[in-house]
């Protein structure tokens, strides 16, 4: 009974898992941060581009 006592006491202190999902939400975040910018960016694009071809 110690034995799986001990083996849950050192689940319960085990910290890899969760900075590894720690660092997969970062992962995350920064991504669709990315998108998020690249679509708006490329909204503005396709405005500039219409109004130049417009001008042209």
């Amino acid at each position: 009974m110690s034995a799986f006592v001990y083996q849950v006491q050192q689940f319960a202190r085990d910290e890899g898992g969760v900075t590894a999902i720690e660092y997969g939400l970062l992962a995350v975040l920064i991504a669709v941060a990315l998108m998020a910018g690249a679509t708006l960016l490329g909204s503005n694009l396709d405005t500039l581009f219409s109004s130049l071809g417009t001008m042209m």
